[in-house]
């Protein structure tokens, strides 16, 4: 087995080990309302990616954020008028269950989504008429509509003055070991997510760790020269499948919105089932998100291509230059250390692991960048192929990409031992 492939199926392991070790029993089922058509969670989730991404074009370490505010809300209006099976996360609004699901679901989706975006307000306005229209009105629909719009009003509450308006930027470093903008855009972007209030953890530095490994190291040279040899553009090292498998993790309409409807509409979720499996999921994600940039506020170390092409200045016999080195993907703008779409995944199938009480789940996705779907059999193999394709991709060290998983699986734990618990 090459040395690569080995990697994988340990890095695997070890993710499921880690999963496995915060598993609760089974919890309890409760069905909020007849679902009359497709599941207004998931139509309200496609709706929240068209804002989020299409329209907005947020970038991953914003995508966070508004997702879980979008379905912080959908959960705790469906909570409610499902009688409050689940604690609530922010609120359950008065509600005594002849409310309409569907008006909740999608007025907590309109009203989070137009304070987010408000140059969206007639396009997000159109949807939730159209999709109004699609239900009876009556005192159902009255009903509905004054638990999603009393759960969108905590949220946004909540939500207001959280941070994520903050002016922080990056340091700009100049010794070696220390972050740099890097070709060939050479931007800087990011640092505010770090000092944004976290949805569920109690500090942004909460699961601090002992960071980077030391420039004269064995594990920084083993790390730096497995990104020289792989993840460059150039590699001869690389496969087929390994380029694509980059390519399809880097793509900025994330998988993981994907494979969470998919699983949803696989396994029949009714709507409270999904309000509580993508609260859990992106609240999950966005706490990671924001631990793991202030993670890389902490210890701000360079990226593999800075660290590559300026290996002579490092200290390291072990590590060699080469000032022509670029990687296969560009370098996203902010520190190496930790992997933000290792924390991020990490979190999101941790979330999915916990909520379905197994590892073992058959998903798929489909890259437009890549022009690939890709397959996977458990979501601890999708954790582990994230981890190798940002080596692939030459943005990442495995050290990053590995404390970055540690860090969403440390979320995904807080998380489970605190929120979303059965309340009987």
């Amino acid at each position: 087995m090459a040395s690569h492939q080995r990697k994988r199926v340990l890095a695997g392991l070890a993710v499921a080990a880690a999963l496995t070790s915060y598993v609760l029993p089974a919890t309890p089922i409760a069905a909020a309302a007849a679902d009359r058509g497709p599941n207004s969670v998931i139509v309200w989730d496609l709706n929240a990616q068209t804002a989020i991404w299409d329209v907005a074009h947020q970038q991953p370490q914003y995508q966070g954020r508004s997702f879980a505010i979008v379905h912080g809300a959908i959960y705790d209006a469906v909570n409610a008028i499902a009688g409050r099976p689940y604690q609530p996360y922010l609120i359950a609004p008065r509600a005594d269950g002849r409310e309409s699901v569907d008006a909740a679901v999608a007025t907590a989706a309109y009203r989070t989504l137009t304070w987010l975006f408000p140059q969206q307000q007639a396009a997000v306005q159109a949807q939730y008429t159209s999709f109004l229209a699609t239900i009876p009105d009556g005192r159902a629909k009255t009903g509905g509509i004054r638990v999603g719009g009393s759960a969108a009003a905590a949220m946004i509450a909540a939500r207001t003055g959280d941070g994520s308006d903050g002016t922080q930027t990056w340091t700009v470093g100049t010794q070696p070991g220390q972050w740099r903008p890097t070709p060939p855009a050479y931007a800087s972007d990011g640092a505010v997510v770090g000092h944004v209030k976290p949805f569920l953890i109690p500090s942004a530095s909460m699961f601090r760790t002992a960071g980077p490994p030391a420039l004269t190291s064995a594990q920084y040279a083993k790390d730096i020269n497995e990104v020289a040899a792989i993840g460059g553009v150039n590699s001869t090292l690389r496969t087929a499948d390994q380029t694509q498998a980059a390519i399809w993790w880097q793509d900025r309409r994330l998988s993981e919105w994907e494979i969470k409807r998919q699983i949803a509409v696989d396994r029949h979720l009714n709507t409270l089932q999904a309000a509580r499996m993508f609260a859990m999921a992106d609240l999950a994600a966005a706490d990671a998100g924001i631990a793991c940039f202030n993670e890389k506020e902490a210890w701000m170390r360079w990226r593999p291509v800075t660290a590559i092409q300026l290996a002579d200045t490092d200290g390291n016999p072990a590590t060699v230059a080469d000032p022509a080195w670029m990687p296969l993907l560009v370098t996203p703008p902010h520190p190496d250390y930790t992997s933000g779409h290792t924390c991020f995944t990490a979190a999101t199938m941790g979330a999915l692991r916990y909520f379905y009480r197994t590892d073992r789940m058959t998903f798929s996705a489909y890259s437009a960048d890549a022009g690939a779907t890709r397959h996977f059999t458990s979501f601890s193999q999708a954790l582990a192929e994230v981890i190798e394709a940002r080596i692939w991709g030459g943005i990442h060290t495995r050290t990053a990409d590995v404390q970055g998983a540690k860090i969403g699986t440390d979320v995904v734990a807080y998380m489970t031992a605190h929120y979303f618990k059965p309340s009987r």
